[in-house]
């Protein structure tokens, strides 16, 4: 827990990474201090909390510990030197975790060993993926923290081996072959080692690996651009290159990483992944002194605005009609770059931001107008409003979690720096300015955030508030007071109280350390005290809470006693009601100066004051916690995690500091209520919460409570026992009885007192004593659950060593009392006194005495009851009998586990007593039945050489001491060994009797097998409850609100004492390991194992469970039970026996014996024939659970690993150097090697058996056995028995479907396997280490450096006759590099077969005879059983690709190709059906695939055959249900080839042009689509362009809306693909890019000749609108030819080059879009025209000086004479505003702001109406400095306009008699151009005044020029007739409307002359 950067927040998601976060502390200094031999210590910080230092008993010394790691490197070096990964190496890098975890270090060059180790673990090839997962997380163990090894001071780690890794997953295109999945290891490992790699990569590997990297960079297949954007974050080195190195520094690179961001617009990964890239890269380049750093960070200005807009992006806050920044389209087409991206969860974008932020601030932000700083308040204020409650969304949490992340990386920065652990630079220290105007950056969202409806975004808000408190508290605390009081009086809405609450709770502490605050506290705590309250348990859980925060940081003394100048606390009582009052006054805007008012004296006087009132405190709480108690609800449905739960384990965590905190003569007061409470009430549902708080009384003066509560508790239990016969009788169900429930109060009330109390009790030993008998006698049924409760928390209490010591303050710091200072006391870690309970003698024996006494009694009734002579009857009517057995088992339970701690486990190892009736002698006939199965004794081998489990043998472990009270020759020791092992025997007879006599006594069962868990497993430290895991939870949960990032264990002096509690567990844990097995263990072990198949459910599943357990305890246990278990499925598979099957299939493969079984090869093949028959068996239950362990069963076929390849020498750095090792590693590797090799031959040979079952029986049986045969059948050796051959051939044409599915997939694997170990050199070693070679790749070399030379790479693309092909996309598109991988085109086989595979393959091809084919081909024509698997199937392509390459390649098969060409016209027939031509495609796709690698001839033989049948569909077979078929087989022949390969096809497809003359528009647009898939598939490299576009351009108008789509998509595709960048190297990308400007060149910029394409087409519109009549219905070219334009701009504008139709924004679309979307005769044509349009402000363009599109907007915006158009085009205003907010130049801003404004007095009504709510959302959204001129010269503007444009007094005649008054005021008639002109103008201003006061409808109290623009509103124009009027009443009711909340603050900011006008405005239409 030593990691106090964790900072988590409780909410259920919990996505903090501890070590992620951890990261940004710096490397510390030198190595601080070294120990005697001249080693480095082991840690760069030292520990802040000496965990040695505080156990009470004598520790090993560090030579011990050393020479246990020692120990334990040894024998890590003999497993992995032997080869002995799992179990072996495994198990110790166990025990080494364990090692660590006891907070021992290993010295530094130790530690480096070991990391260098298990890295190299990690990636050895040829390890089991499943094992390496555990080195990979042993791994990132040793490196969580960066202070145990500084990044390349102390370590460097090698990036190649990982990258060799992730490279096979994805960029799988150089290998070709896909790799067998066994090797496979999982991508989310790898991705997560990065995080923790790339901190110790070499800065100076960054050019080899952008060298790496780049080349693969291309958008064309956007895949390549993906997925190394997810490399760059993943791997490179963000560490700060060493001084000497100019060439590395961040910003030499900065403008290429720009560049390649831009080249991938509106995609949302891409700006997550550089965000974190970019950060990361500020946060490590901060301590680096000759990094350059400017206010900006180390970014430039254009980088820093680039990033802030990418920021808003990142946000998705809604603005106006927007779509998303982001297309989902571009994110789809990642491919595999998608396993590269980070788990959004883990890292939240949020996270990157403010790191991003908070790592480039320094002081140099203040001083400059423009800054990071700046440009975060700017980004703040811009969203400012969507922090508000009422204004929550899909952004709430992310905002929430943005401001969190700022404040906290923020106080981390604050702390570290402080503290000295981050060496920063001076000059970019954070200073006092720059901290002050951070804290007033967030104050005021934070203070909407915590009122958010989100609770995940209130417990952010509420962490920032304690960030930004502890920061600046005189800023923060103020507002925070103003809020909290009038919620505590219950002013405002109960849910505002809630997070008042929550506020105090986290502020309490920060409120009690700041002068003049604290004062407050005492009242605040007052005030809390009614939110106890029953009706409302939510809040009374956070007054609780609150409470419980206070009482841990403030003593409850009473200061005024002996300082006689302060008369009680009537001062206290003056001071705060003034400042309360203050609050009120001055609002939201408070400032208390408490630092300069307050002298220091008065300010303690008033604080003495204050502290008068705990009494009567104390007095309340507890009156109303009381209160509480006797309104809970009835306890019998209590279900888990409800309110009532919670607020019982809430209360006894109140009352420990409460209690604790006390002053003696309030503890007094606090006791005596507490016993009289318990002594006069008896609250059944309030049980267990008031035992909790007795038990809190008694834990803090157990002296002074016990000898209150033990002689009132134990004379209210004899009376309730003798007058009212309570606990007399059995009872039935669980309800206790109205007659016991005064007994049940009184025990638990009594065995909560004396649990962790300490040796207090030994006053009162005699009457605890004679208590416990007194019960155990007289009681029967429920209550006597409670009266063993009490004897085991007697046992606990007595026998356990635990920290008794809850004081707030070290001793010696408050020996002359408490005082004021007190109030901010910090305890110091590293000097605690603690005070332990150790178990004393007269303790020890006092419990073996009780434990004696109640153990004799117990054993002495389960034998009687268990003979058949019992007292009691057992007649299955009365169930007497079961309730004394399970009465006296639950006894046994608790008190052993009571006096667990005292077991030894040494002791309990041995059996010393052969039992009362012989039974050892039987158990040894038991030991030879072990030939299970009947396998006669004759085998040669032993078992042991066939188990690999290595479960028999029992490997050291190591014991720590933990303060063992007893000696091994102490009569104590003796007695309860001996007791525990009558225990065991008596168990066993229970069990037999049970077992015999009542097999159907569920209950007793039970409670049996619960005292047998408890039995084997409590031994040393009580492991059935759990207490280590209930400890560490509690502990954590209280220690969280105390967390601070950056300051270390700054806990309340409690918090850190159970600390020590907690690591003096953790060692009785430790030594809790399994113990070795004796006699009495195995007996009762098999006892399990016979309940765990029995016919009763509940029986099965309670002996599970606790053999789970008790196998953990015990080594060696799981073998003895599989033999039974293993027997036991056979014979109820004989019998039919369904409880028996579910039970042994359970314990044998759904628990931690699976493992076992499988490694055990004398007991697998048994199960795995037991499980086949199993499948069989006719019952779902049973099915199910098979169906779930398939998989495990599929595992133990698996090749078991036959070689590894490790670095000799990092494994040799761990070798022993005292003692020589090699004898046992040689001796260890042949064994292993032995048994490897026997065990495959078992394998071998169940195989062979069950091919040979699959292929005669029942289709289920059979399915289970393939599954089974195929992993367990192929080898790399001998790859397949002929047997196993015959059954996947022929199989995959068997009569069932799903098998013929299995066969088929068996059938691929095969070949695969084949294919794979030819490439590899038919060598393992090549194998595993991933080496192939293919006969026809060939390295080309390029001619980089000539002039010209892609143009001819490109060129070379419509040539079909070529010397090599290039099948990958990536070679040149973005850099070249020396080679590039080419193909050759004629090659006789691409593959080379030896003889072991060249047999295999002939004896297939002898199987695929015509018959085959024909059966196979009739199979591919059904109609699929479920209409979505009706589609080009992928999996039988590649068999029959195979099987072709089997016949064309090698000529080994029975048909011939003349067969199959018959079989193919067999299965074509006419066409007419579409199964059909599913069939065809898929058989010619496998054909033409199956000779792409081949020699010249084939492929021709081929293509002559395949190639007319094609065209000839392709003319006219396709019809819209077939045509998906044909265009997955062009997929298939082209992806990732190169499209020469296919060329008569390709070819003949680009040859196509439209035809207008024909009306078969379904054949036209199908052929495009056909085409644009070949142009997709072969992206940049398709060369046959010119014609088409051509074509297409002169078509435009096409009449056939399919026709048009499919050219729109075409189009796009085409000009998509043409782009390219192709630098000659690396260096010219970055000096070209750096050259250009700081953030890189901006790509896609359109060609002169695109340039001059899009302008004709666009003129040809034009002319084309002039020829259509307006209003005409029909299409016309107009409306047509539009229609394909906008679907190519929609497909290109949201894809990633949307940028290069940038430059047409302005003067060739908006004018035509808006044209577009004024025809009302064609609604699509409208839609269409609105989307495209909208998408035009979310293309990011670079920043520019005085931009065309803005001209053109604002253009249109006034001029155009249609006013749908100007209304429109404010839609794109806002939007552009709001996306480009960092980066529009100040003259656009204005220009923008003044359009708007000036549209306000457009003639149209509509048009104002928009204007108003556009301007309003930019003066919202704009930064404060802004926001404030622009509002104040438009008010100012709009307020002239009302007053200089007065409405003209109306003539008194025209009054109508009805007192109405007309709107017309010049006579009758219609009104005159002037008026209409003044009206317009007014309403103008009306509705710009009111945008004006919209815009800022969350702030409370209103800025202060809202109330005089309200005024003049309602003074000027309210009494307007018509529109002007209604307009203002809309406006100023809207007003009041969003203010109902807090009007009664923002009542405040009016005059009273304003309030009336106001409220005159609204009633006025009542009186009209």
């Amino acid at each position: 827990m030593d990691n106090p950067n964790l900072k988590t927040i409780l909410t259920p998601d919990n996505f903090h990474n501890a070590h992620m976060i951890s990261r940004a502390t710096s490397p510390g200094g030198e190595p601080d201090g070294i120990n005697g031999e001249g080693e480095p210590k082991a840690r760069v910080r030292p520990r802040t909390y000496p965990y040695f230092k505080y156990l009470p008993y004598e520790l090993e010394d560090e030579a011990q510990r050393e020479q246990n790691l020692r120990d334990i490197l040894t024998h890590l070096y003999v497993a992995v030197e032997s080869g002995d990964f799992s179990p072996g190496a495994v198990h110790w890098t166990r025990e080494l975790r364990g090692w660590l975890s006891l907070k021992f270090d290993p010295t530094r060059s130790e530690r480096i060993k070991l990391v260098k180790l298990y890295y190299e673990l990690t990636l050895a090839p040829g390890i089991d993926p499943n094992v390496s997962e555990r080195f990979a997380s042993m791994f990132m163990l040793l490196t969580k923290r960066k202070h145990y090894l500084r990044p390349i001071k102390d370590l460097t780690l090698d990036w190649k081996p990982l990258y060799r890794e992730i490279k096979a997953f994805v960029l799988p295109t150089e290998s070709g072959l896909v790799h067998s999945s066994n090797l496979k290891r999982n991508v989310k490992t790898l991705t997560k080692l990065c995080a923790f790699i790339q901190l110790y990569i070499d800065p100076c590997e960054l050019p080899a690996m952008l060298e790496e990297f780049l080349p693969h960079y291309s958008t064309s297949f956007s895949e390549g651009a993906f997925v190394v954007v997810g490399l760059i974050n993943l791997l490179l080195p963000t560490s700060p290159p060493p001084e000497s190195r100019e060439d590395l520094l961040p910003q030499h690179y900065m403008p290429t990483y720009f560049h390649l961001w831009s080249l991938v617009s509106r995609s949302k990964t891409f700006d997550q992944t550089f965000l974190d890239y970019l950060s990361r890269l500020a946060r490590d380049a901060l301590p680096a002194g000759h990094i350059p750093f400017s206010e900006y960070g180390i970014f430039t200005r254009e980088q820093s605005s680039l990033i802030f807009t990418a920021i808003l992006r990142l946000l998705e806050i809604p603005v106006g009609q927007s779509t998303s920044p982001y297309s989902a389209l571009v994110d789809i087409s990642s491919g595999l770059g998608i396993m590269l991206d980070r788990d959004s969860r883990k890292h939240p974008v949020a996270h990157h931001i403010a790191r991003w932020i908070v790592m480039s601030l320094s002081p140099a932000c203040l001083d400059k107008e423009e800054s990071i700083l700046t440009q975060l308040e700017g980004l703040i204020q811009a969203v400012e409003t969507f922090f508000h409650p009422s204004n929550s969304g899909s952004w709430t949490k992310t905002l929430a979690q943005l401001v969190y992340y700022l404040t906290d990386f923020f106080v981390m920065r604050w702390n570290r720096e402080q503290s000295g652990e981050m060496e920063v630079p001076e000059e970019r220290r954070l200073n006092e300015p720059l901290k002050r105007r951070f804290v007033l950056c967030m104050r005021d969202v934070i203070f909407m955030g915590i009122y958010s409806k989100s609770a995940t975004a209130m417990s952010f808000s509420l962490s920032t508030l304690q960030g930004l408190a502890f920061l600046e508290p005189h800023l923060i605390l103020p507002g925070a007071l103003q809020r909290i009081y009038p919620s505590l009086q219950g002013l405002v809405e109960v849910h505002r109280t809630t997070s008042s609450l929550r506020a105090l709770q986290i502020l309490a502490r920060i409120i009690a350390r700041t002068k003049g605050y604290r004062c407050h506290l005492t009242t605040l705590l007052g005030m809390a005290l009614p939110g106890i309250d029953a009706n409302d348990l939510e809040k009374s859980l956070h007054t609780l809470t609150f409470m419980q925060s206070a009482c841990y940081n403030i003593p409850m003394a009473d200061l005024t006693q002996g300082r006689e100048e302060i008369n009680s606390n009537m001062l206290a009582m003056q001071w705060i009601p003034g400042e309360m009052e203050r609050m009120e006054a001055e609002g939201v805007e408070v400032q208390l100066n408490y630092d300069t008012e307050l002298s220091d004296e008065t300010e303690e006087l008033i604080l003495r004051s204050s502290t008068c009132g705990f009494g009567d405190f104390i007095i309340s709480f507890l009156g109303r916690v009381f209160t509480l108690l006797e309104n809970l609800p009835d306890v019998s449905r209590v279900r888990n995690g409800s309110p009532e739960e919670n607020i019982v384990n809430t209360l006894p965590a109140t009352f420990m500091p409460l209690l604790s905190s006390l002053s003696p003569d309030y503890y007094e007061i606090a006791l005596s209520k507490v016993v009289d409470f318990v002594s006069n009430h008896v609250i059944h549902q309030a049980r267990d919460a008031m035992a909790f708080i007795c038990n809190a009384v008694c834990k803090v003066n157990p002296e002074r409570a016990l000898k209150r509560f033990i002689p009132v508790l134990t004379q209210a239990i004899r009376t309730e026992i003798d007058d009212n016969g309570a606990g007399s009788t059995r009872t039935t169900g669980t309800d206790v009885l109205p007659r016991d429930r005064g007994l049940v109060w009184n025990v638990s009330m009594l065995s909560m007192c004396v649990v962790h109390v300490g040796d207090a009790v030994l006053a009162h030993k005699k009457e605890l004593f004679d208590i416990a008998v007194y019960m155990q006698q007289k009681c029967r049924g429920i209550p006597t659950v409670h009266v063993s409760n009490f004897i085991h928390h007697l046992l606990l209490n007595l026998t356990g060593t635990y920290t008794s010591d809850y004081s707030l303050y070290e001793p010696e710091d408050i020996a002359n009392g408490i005082q004021p200072e007190h109030w901010n006391y910090r305890p110091d870690p590293q000097n605690l006194t603690v005070k332990w309970h150790v178990p004393k003698r007269p303790e020890i024996e006092f419990a073996a005495e009780l434990f004696q006494n109640q153990a004799e009694s117990a054993l002495k009734q389960l034998s009687a009851l268990t003979e058949d002579s019992s007292s009691v009857r057992r007649d299955g009517i009365g169930k007497e009998w079961s309730d004394e057995v399970i009465r006296n088992l639950v006894l046994l339970r608790l008190i052993l586990s009571g006096i667990s701690v005292l077991f030894d486990a040494k002791a309990a190892s041995v059996t010393k007593d052969s039992g009362a009736n012989g039974v050892l002698d039987k158990s040894k006939d038991v030991e030879m039945s072990d030939a299970v199965d009947g396998t006669d004794r004759g085998d040669e081998e032993p078992d042991s050489s066939l188990d690999s489990s290595e479960e028999d043998t029992i490997r050291e472990t190591f014991n720590y001491p933990t303060g063992y009270p007893l000696q091994e020759n102490d009569p104590v020791y003796t007695t309860i060994h001996d007791i525990r092992e009558r225990a065991g025997w008596v168990l066993h007879n229970v069990h037999k009797y049970l077992s015999e006599k009542q097999e159907d006594d569920v209950p007793c069962f039970s409670a049996l097998y619960s005292a047998y868990k408890c039995w084997f497993i409590d031994v040393g430290i009580e492991r059935s409850a759990h207490v280590l895991d209930r400890v560490t939870r509690l502990l954590l949960a209280d220690i969280h609100p105390y967390k601070m990032s950056g300051i270390r264990k700054d806990y309340p002096r409690p918090l850190l004492i159970r600390r020590a509690n907690m690591y003096h567990l953790q060692r009785l844990r430790h030594n809790a390991a399994p113990r070795c097995r004796s006699k009495l263990d195995e007996i009762l072990l098999l006892d399990l194992a016979e309940s765990c198949v029995s016919a009763y459910t509940e029986t099965r599943r309670n002996a599970q469970t606790a053999g789970e357990s008790a196998l953990k305890a015990v080594w060696g246990s799981r073998l003895l039970v599989i033999p039974p278990l293993l027997k036991a499925l056979q014979n109820g598979i004989k019998e039919n026996d369904y409880a028996r099957i579910k039970g042994s299939l359970f314990s044998l493969l759904l628990s931690s014996v699976a493992k076992t079984v499988g490694r055990h090869w004398k007991y697998a093949p048994t199960l795995v024939r037991a499980f086949i028959d199993a499948s069989a068996v006719d019952k779902p239950s049973v099915q199910r659970i098979c169906s779930s362990v398939v998989y495990q069963i599929m595992d133990y076929g698996r090749p078991s690993e036959r070689m590894a390849i490790l670095d000799r020498e990092i494994i040799d750095s761990i070798a022993p150097t005292t003692q020589d090792v090699n004898e046992q590693v040689l001796q260890k590797r042949n064994a292993l090697n032995h048994k490897r090799a026997l065990i495959e031959k078992k394998k071998a040979a169940l195989a062979e058996e069950l091919v040979n079952l699959a292929k005669v029986s029942h289709w289920k049986v059979a399915s289970r056995a393939a599954t089974i045969v195929i992993s367990m059948g192929l080898r790399f050796d001998y790859i397949a028995s002929e047997n196993l051959v015959e059954l996947v051939t022929l199989g995959s044409i068997d009569d069932h479907p799903g098998l013929r599915g299995m066969y088929s997939q068996g059938l691929t694997a095969l070949f695969t396997m084949i294919d794979v170990r030819a490439i590899c050199n038919h060598d393992y070693k090549s194998y595993i280490l991933g080496n192939q070679n293919f006969p026809a790749k060939i390295r080309v070399a390029t001619k980089r450096y000539e002039k010209g030379w892609t143009e001819e790479f490109l060129a070379s693309f419509a040539n079909p006759e070529t010397d090599y092909y290039i099948d990958h996309d990536f070679p040149g598109w973005l850099v070249w590099t020396d080679y590039m991988p080419g193909y050759k085109p004629n090659v006789e086989r691409d593959i080379e077969y030896d003889g072991v595979e060249w047999k295999v393959r002939s004896h297939m091809g002898k199987l695929f005879n015509r018959a085959w084919f024909s059966k196979f081909f009739m199979y591919l024509k059904q109609e699929p059983r479920d209409p979505s698997a009706d589609k080009f199937r992928m999996p039988c392509a590649m068999l029959l690709l195979y099987a072709f390459e089997l016949m064309l390649r090698d000529g080994l098969t029975a048909a011939t190709f003349d067969d199959i060409k018959e079989e193919i016209e067999a299965v074509f027939e006419d066409g007419s059906d579409k199964h059909q031509h599913r069939a065809t495609a898929e058989i010619l796709g496998a054909l033409v695939s199956s000779v792409t690698d081949t020699s010249v001839e084939k492929r021709t033989l081929v293509w002559e055959y395949a190639f007319p049948i094609v065209q000839k569909i392709f003319i006219d077979g396709l019809t819209p249900e077939n045509s998906g078929y044909w265009t997955t087989f062009l997929h298939m022949i082209l992806q990732c080839r190169d499209p020469r390969r296919v060329w008569p096809l390709v070819d003949w497809l680009a040859s196509f042009r439209l035809d207008m003359s024909t009306n078969a528009a379904f054949k036209e647009s199908s052929k495009i689509n056909l085409l644009h898939q070949s142009i997709i598939d072969a992206g940049w490299h398709f060369r046959l362009e010119k014609p088409i576009v051509e074509d297409y351009l002169a078509h435009l108008d096409h009449p056939y809306k399919g026709v048009r789509e499919a050219m729109g998509q075409t189009l796009a595709t085409i000009f998509r693909t043409r782009y390219h960048e192709s630098y000659a190297d690396i260096k010219s990308l970055l000096t070209d890019q750096k050259s250009a400007s700081s953030v890189g060149s901006y790509p896609y910029l359109p060609s002169k000749d695109f340039s001059e394409m899009i302008h004709g087409i666009f003129k040809q519109i034009e002319e084309w609108r002039g020829q259509r009549t307006p209003g005409q219905q029909t299409p016309s070219s107009y409306t047509s030819g539009s229609k394909t334009i906008l679907l190519w701009l929609d497909s290109t504008l949201s894809s990633h080059e949307c940028t290069q139709l940038a430059p047409f924004f302005a003067e060739v679309f908006t004018g035509q879009l808006l044209h577009m979307m004024d025809v009302k005769e064609d609604p699509e044509l409208q839609s269409l025209a609105y989307h495209v349009f909208r998408h035009l402000p979310n293309v990011p363009y670079p920043a520019e000086q005085n931009s065309e599109f803005i001209k053109t907007l604002i253009r249109i915006g006034q001029t155009s004479p249609s006013w749908h158009q100007r209304l429109r085009i404010m839609i794109n205003i806002q939007i552009i505003y709001f996306r480009r907010l960092f980066l529009l130049s100040a003259a656009d801003r204005d220009k923008l702001f003044e359009c708007v404004a000036s549209m306000l007095e457009d003639p149209q009504h509509e048009v104002r109406a928009g204007a108003s709510a556009t301007l309003s959302g930019m003066v919202r959204c704009s930064p404060e400095s802004l926001r404030k001129e622009i509002v104040d010269r438009f008010k100012k503007r709009f307020a002239k306009t009302l007053i200089e444009n007065p409405l003209p007094k109306r003539p008194k005649m025209l009054r109508s008699t009805s007192g109405i008054s007309t709107p017309i005021s010049s006579g009758a008639g219609t009104p005159t151009p002037e008026h209409t002109r003044l009206i317009i103008s007014r309403h103008g201003a009306v509705l710009g005044l009111g945008a004006l006061i919209q815009a800022f409808p969350y702030s409370s109290p209103p800025p202060t020029w809202i109330p005089e623009a309200l005024a003049t509103l309602s003074v000027r124009a309210a009494s307007d007739p018509g529109i002007v009027g209604s307009s203002v009443k809309s406006i100023i009711s809207e007003f009041k409307k969003t203010r109902q909340d807090t009007w009664h603050i923002d009542a405040k900011a009016f005059t009273q002359d304003q309030l009336e006008d106001l409220s005159g405005v609204l009633w006025k239409s009542y009186f009209a």
